[in-house]
């Protein structure tokens, strides 16, 4: 494949990954400084403001995707390599680098304690080892690998009565395949915050799409397929939710139209149900769509720059969050509830902003760095 035909798409999927990023600061942000008003997953719409609701919405967006994009851009290596063993190689290595800074590195980013009495397995342990799992998977038909990913999808939710907690021996793998809960080690409490068997569906799905940036395929033609893909996912969404039988939690009707709108997108995220998976994915592909077509504006350019270096800035954002929230406790001391916190969901946004321009030279150093020095291995993982 030519470089002209891989290298906008490499650009898209960097600018959709710096957009949810930023969303996922937005939502740590709001971790950090408005924790007086925590929410519940699924939310409890009588009793969250809409704007805090809709700013939890948005920030759903950013998992499903990263995870998505993670799939695709493992298709991408394999393509541009035409190496299978390099590529499940990269995946494995990848994947376990990213296990063990959910462990260290993020885990002391959120508790601030070392060594940890408490472990949270969240989003990068979830993308670490659905890469693992992926590199065991490279190989096998696409068509199988497909069809993998949609059973995983479409059929986890018939999972979610089912309990091991009478059968120890199975608990935890449960516990950190589908339900979300506290595996009580000798020394350790693990929390399984994110759930890995729903993400797993998600990455097979990505790097089964990555399949139509081969040669074979036009950019017309790969456009008009994802479109339609992504368009698919969104209609089948409103429909299994319009008709509340199958796919998370049922929605109310309520006599104000708003808490009904967002009764109707208070989705599971915790493990990813069904039509919270549905409506996310469908939203990222549309949007890698567009992005390709206005890559070459200003603001998507800046998008790019974020996108390129996920895991620097990931880090970065962390400690620059933790840092800050010490310096207001030191300053001005706890406001609400015990915590230091701000009065409403716009000045988190305002907070997200001020935080974006900030780290933004920070990022692009070293992401310029980064791509000056390609020979350097490990910031291939950065």
């Amino acid at each position: 494949m030519s470089k002209a035909r891989i290298i906008p798409r490499l650009q898209s999927i960097d600018a959709l990954r710096g957009l949810v990023i930023i969303i996922m600061l937005l939502d740590h942000v709001r971790e950090t400084f408005y924790l007086h008003k925590q929410v519940s997953d699924p939310m409890n719409v009588a009793e969250t403001e809409p704007a805090l609701f809709w700013s939890r919405v948005l920030a759903h967006l950013c998992a499903p995707v990263f995870v998505l994009l993670t799939g695709m851009s493992a298709f991408l290596f394999q393509l541009k390599t035409q190496s299978i063993k390099q590529t499940r190689l990269f995946l494995l290595k990848r994947g376990l680098f990213l296990i063990l800074l959910e462990l260290t590195l993020v885990n002391f980013a959120w508790t601030a304690a070392f060594p940890p009495d408490v472990i949270y397995l969240q989003v990068i342990w979830a993308i670490g080892l659905s890469m693992v799992v992926l590199s065991m998977c490279i190989g096998i038909p696409k068509k199988i690998l497909l069809s993998i990913g949609l059973f995983i999808i479409m059929g986890h939710n018939l999972l979610d009565n089912i309990s091991f907690k009478d059968i120890p021996i199975l608990e935890h793998a449960w516990l950190i395949l589908h339900e979300r809960g506290w595996i009580e080690l000798e020394l350790l409490r693990v929390r399984t915050s994110y759930p890995v068997l729903p993400w797993i569906g998600v990455i097979l799905i990505g790097y089964c799409l990555g399949q139509f940036f081969e040669p074979k395929f036009s950019s017309q033609q790969r456009d008009r397929y994802l479109l339609c893909i992504g368009f698919f996912s969104i209609l089948l969404f409103v429909v299994l939710r319009w008709i509340n039988v199958y796919g998370d939690q049922t929605w109310q009707r309520y006599d104000s139209a708003m808490l009904s709108v967002m009764s109707f997108f208070n989705l599971t995220k915790y493990p990813p149900s069904l039509l919270f998976i549905l409506w996310n994915v469908g939203i990222g592909l549309i949007l890698l769509i567009v992005f390709e077509r206005l890559i070459q504006t200003r603001f998507l350019k800046t998008l790019v720059v974020f996108g390129s270096v996920p895991m620097f800035f990931y880090l970065l954002h962390l400690y620059v969050l933790k840092l800050l929230y010490v310096v207001c406790v030191m300053f001005w001391g706890t406001t609400q509830a015990g915590y230091f916190a701000v009065s409403s969901v716009s000045e988190l946004w305002l907070i997200t902003l001020l935080l974006t321009l900030v780290l933004y030279p920070v990022v692009k150093a070293f992401s310029t760095y980064k791509h000056a020095n390609k020979q350097i291995t490990w910031l291939k993982y950065f």
